[in-house]
């Protein structure tokens, strides 16, 4: 007789080292359940359309409605952060570590590449999802990865972008060591879900001629645990905890999907079951319990390119806060303000009534007839309307939320109450918005600037042959195409984003040259500022230098040679006088004047 329970142990034929790495994504995602409850809570704030799905829904309040203030400084913060950190085309420099990555043509052609990847539309919306992240979750984490968009057809190859990309890591399918010094000496183990037909094209990659066979095993024994869990048709008993798939409600269940769970670390592993010191590898972990891949790091750099920006730092724990977190709490005060004053309004209109006696049935209406006993009666119950001045204390919250938030209401256009002068105004923004600017230049240090090192150092190993970018040229306002090889762009330096880190120090300088030039000391010092160089420092703040305004005593060139043509026209216009009186040019219409004066006839 055929049994009809099967042990998951009969089926699957685990490798130690994928069950020692699933244990661990186990272990250091059950650090972090706190945290997911709290970014949970944090996103049905951000989401919702009124407090049934928050915990305010525990309220015994009739009205439901959430005031989304959440969402507005999540929004807010958003529009903000992406308009600093890319104010404009071209925000990145090239800072060359030897004489050799800093001529000319090389630093242009680093220059050129890297502005061509970060156009690509691909660029910009994992940026967007990062940034989110950084808000929501108070952690973003992104990676870069190899792009190819080629899509063969029957008769020839369309071609599409080839090279670097950023993507974006779910803060919630990463886990790490908290407790580890740094985010970099950390151990890391991704998740992602795919499909099979996904796993099977990652496995002929990864075949080659050599171990060509041992990868088609792999897949047949992916395909024949499937095939199981399909047909078996009795119960499928799983005792170990390591098979319980996020997502599914079984190990059963998740066989019988289409979806693919892949766990890959990085970092350093002991391998207990081999005795072996693994440092700095990656590997991959297929169904919580088979390895498909185990090899070193290939990234020059001697670490993952994986990175993390946490919003608000603790000590002694590497996953952050976000700008949203402890704002919860007067979410919840805000809702529960608004909703209590909506139900008093409702009592106010349709206030309670206390009935004494007997009282005949009747409608509350307008004009409306209670015929009742001697001893019967008809109260209203109207509650204080005082109450009601909780308006002015959602304000209060709001403006506090604001603050806390590290975006300040001048961000949005509001301006604080108080009259002030034009420099006053800007002081103060600038002093406001110090969180703001000290969280933006965070980011740019610790994401883009590493984020875009990582895409060309992935450019450096993986590009072949030559590649043709497009290229606008600023000053002529046209595009051109470049060609380049792996050689043109390597060099000893780095990439290094300018546009947030800037942004503040600009804005206060301009200020200063301003309120300096217009003061009494001017006159005083002005002799000892160079024109020319305060020239060619509006020229870099106001990032002018495409349009080629500044040069050496341009203005005075230009004053000659509209003089020169206002002398021409003079001439001109002199001329053209004399032509029309039909006199030649050689008449001397003085002599003319003074001997009519005197009635002697003209020679």
């Amino acid at each position: 007789m055929t049994s009809k329970v099967l042990e998951l142990d009969d089926v699957v034929q685990p490798d130690q080292l994928a069950i020692q790495i699933t244990e661990k994504w186990l272990e250091w995602d059950m650090l972090r359940q706190p945290k997911k409850q709290d970014w949970e809570e944090i996103r049905r704030y951000v989401y919702a359309t009124d407090t049934s799905h928050t915990s305010n829904s525990q309220l015994p309040w009739k009205n439901k409605t959430t005031v989304p203030k959440l969402c507005q400084i999540r929004d807010n913060l958003y529009a903000n952060y992406v308009a600093t950190l890319f104010p404009q085309r071209k925000w990145l420099t090239w800072e060359a570590n030897n004489k050799d990555a800093n001529s000319v043509r090389k630093r242009d052609a680093i220059i050129n590449y890297t502005t061509w990847m970060i156009e690509q539309p691909s660029f910009k919306e994992e940026m967007d999802k990062i940034i989110l992240d950084y808000i929501d979750f108070g952690n973003c984490m992104p990676t870069v990865e190899w792009i190819d968009e080629r899509v063969q057809t029957t008769n020839m190859t369309q071609m599409g972008y080839i090279g670097p990309g950023a993507r974006r890591i779910n803060p919630l399918d990463i886990v790490m060591n908290p407790t580890a010094e740094s985010f970099r000496s950390s151990p890391k183990i991704v998740r992602s879900v795919t499909s099979l037909g996904e796993l099977k094209d990652k496995l002929e990659k990864l075949s080659t001629d050599e171990n060509r066979e041992e990868y088609q095993a792999l897949w047949n024994y992916f395909k024949d645990i499937r095939r199981n869990a399909s047909t078996f048709e009795g119960d499928w008993q799983q005792r170990d905890a390591l098979y319980s798939v996020d997502g599914f409600g079984s190990f059963r269940d998740y066989l019988c999907s289409d979806s693919v769970e892949v766990l890959t670390f990085y970092g350093d592993l002991y391998d207990k079951d081999n005795d072996t010191f693994l440092k700095n590898y990656v590997i991959t972990v297929v169904d919580r319990h088979k390895l498909i891949g185990k090899k070193p790091n290939p990234s020059y750099f001697g670490y993952p390119p994986i990175f993390h920006a946490p919003w608000r730092r603790k000590q002694d724990n590497l996953w952050g806060m976000g700008p949203l977190d402890n704002l919860v709490g007067m979410q919840y005060r805000m809702d529960h303000v608004e909703n209590m004053g909506a139900d008093i309004w409702d009592l106010v209109t349709y206030p309670v009534q206390k009935v004494t006696g007997f009282v005949e049935d009747f409608t509350w209406q307008p004009g409306e007839k209670i015929f009742v006993s001697e001893e019967g009666n008809v109260e209203l119950v109207v509650p204080d309307v005082n109450v009601m001045q909780g308006d002015m204390k959602i304000e209060r919250l709001e403006s506090i939320m604001e603050i806390m938030a590290g975006a300040p209401r001048e961000a949005m256009g509001f301006r604080t109450p108080g009259e002030k002068t034009k420099y006053e105004v800007q002081r103060l923004e600038n002093a406001a918005a110090r969180v703001f600017q000290n969280k933006i230049k965070q980011f740019e240090e610790q994401v883009v600037e590493p984020l875009l090192n990582a895409m060309l150092e992935l450019a450096r190993r993986n590009l072949t042959g030559s590649t043709v970018i497009r290229v606008f040229d600023d000053d002529l306002k046209i595009a051109t195409f470049q060609t380049l090889t792996v050689e043109d762009i390597t060099g000893i330096g780095r990439i290094k984003p300018i546009a947030a880190r800037h942004f503040a120090e600009q804005a206060e300088l301009v200020q200063n040259l301003t309120s300096l030039t217009g003061s009494g000391l001017w006159p005083a010092v002005q002799p000892h500022f160079s024109g020319i160089g305060l020239a060619r420092l509006i020229e870099e703040i106001f990032n002018i230098q495409q349009y080629g305004i500044v040069n050496t005593n341009v203005a005075l060139a230009e004053q000659a040679d509209a003089q020169k043509q206002i002398n021409a026209l003079q001439q001109q216009v002199a001329t053209s006088a004399t032509t029309a009186t039909g006199l030649g040019e050689d008449y001397d219409l003085e002599a003319e004047a003074a001997a009519q004066t005197e009635g002697v006839p003209p020679q």
